[in-house]
C-alpha cells in the first residue's frame, strides 16, 4: 500500500512538473537589443518588469541587420529601439511587411554630428575648413547602424573630405572622452537621448541641408502576429513611454552601474515604482 502511495505521489509530482514546464514555455520572451545606450537601458527595464510577472526573458545582443532579420523570422520577439522615420527607414522598408509596430516609446530622438562645446564651429558646413584640427576623420559606430548610413549621405551632401571611422558605440564614447580630456578637436556620430550629453558639454552641429532631419521617435517593434499571441506583453510594451528626464535617468543608472544592466534597471524600477505600475495591464 505504501509503495502504491509513493508511486502516486511521484506520478503527481511528475505531472505538476510537466504542467509547470508548459506554463514556463508559454511565458518565454526574447528581447533583442543593439549597443545603443538607450536601447540597452529600455530593454533591460522591460526585462525586469516582465520577470516580475513570471516571464523567462532572454536578451539577444546583436547588430541591427541580424536583429531585423531575426524579428522577421520570429527568432526574436521584441526590439525596443527602432528610430523612425529616418535612421532605420531602410530596415523597415526591407522587413516592415513582416513586423508590427507596437508603440512609440520616446518622441524627441535626434541624430547628428557632435563636437565638444569648446570647438568653435557651429555647422557641418564649416568642417572642411578645419579638417586638420579634426585629423580628417569622423568617429562613428557600428557599420550597419542607420546613423552611419545617413552620415555617408552627409559626407556626399556637404562634400566633406573626411573619413568616417567605424567603431562600436562604447569605443566612440571612449574616443570622445579621451579627446575632451586633452581639449582636442573631435567630431563623432552622436544622438540624443544619450548619457554622454549629461557627462560632457557637447553640441550638435547645425545641419542646414537637414540630411539628418529633425526629431525622430523611438518605437517598439515585434514580429507580425505577436500581439495576438502575447496580449499582456503587447499591452505592457504599448504603455511604456518615457519623457526626457525619465529616459535620461534610466540611461545614466545603467551606464554608471558597477554591477549589471539588469541590476541597474531593477533599482531604477524601484525608484520609479508608481510610473512602472501605471504601465502594467489589468489582468
Amino acid at each position: 500500500m505504501n509503495r502504491l502511495k509513493t508511486t502516486a505521489v511521484l506520478l503527481l509530482a511528475a505531472l505538476l512538473a510537466t504542467a509547470c514546464g508548459h506554463l514556463n514555455n508559454d511565458k518565454k520572451i526574447s528581447i533583442a537589443y543593439a549597443n545603443w545606450s538607450e536601447g540597452i537601458a529600455m530593454s533591460h527595464l522591460a526585462k525586469v518588469i516582465l520577470e516580475e510577472h513570471g516571464y523567462d526573458v532572454r536578451m539577444l545582443n546583436a547588430d541591427l541587420a541580424p536583429i531585423f532579420a531575426s524579428l522577421s523570422r520570429k527568432k526574436a520577439d521584441v526590439f525596443m529601439d527602432v528610430w523612425m522615420p529616418v535612421t532605420m527607414h531602410d530596415y523597415m522598408e526591407q522587413y516592415g511587411d513582416k513586423l508590427e509596430i507596437i508603440s512609440d516609446v520616446y518622441d524627441n530622438a535626434r541624430i547628428g554630428l557632435v563636437v565638444p562645446e569648446y570647438v568653435t564651429i557651429q555647422s557641418i558646413e564649416e568642417l572642411n575648413g578645419y579638417k586638420d584640427k579634426f585629423s580628417g576623420k569622423i568617429i562613428g559606430i557600428d557599420a550597419g547602424a542607420g546613423i552611419m548610413k545617413t552620415t555617408e549621405k552627409v559626407l556626399d551632401g556637404y562634400g566633406l573630405d573626411y573619413k568616417l571611422m567605424t567603431a562600436s558605440a562604447p569605443a566612440m564614447t571612449t574616443s570622445l572622452g579621451k579627446a575632451i580630456q586633452k581639449k582636442e578637436w573631435v567630431v563623432v556620430t552622436g544622438w540624443t537621448p544619450h548619457w554622454m550629453f549629461g557627462r560632457y558639454k557637447l553640441k550638435v552641429l547645425d545641419d542646414p541641408k537637414q540630411i539628418y532631419d529633425k526629431a525622430e521617435s523611438i518605437h517598439t517593434v515585434t514580429w507580425k502576429g505577436f500581439s495576438e499571441k502575447e496580449p499582456f506583453v503587447t499591452e505592457l510594451l504599448r504603455n511604456i513611454r518615457l519623457n526626457d528626464e525619465q529616459i535620461s535617468s534610466l540611461m545614466t543608472a545603467v551606464e554608471e552601474t558597477r554591477k549589471t544592466e539588469t541590476y541597474a534597471a531593477r533599482q531604477w524600477m524601484k525608484e520609479h515604482q508608481a510610473l512602472v505600475d501605471s504601465w502594467i495591464p489589468t489582468q
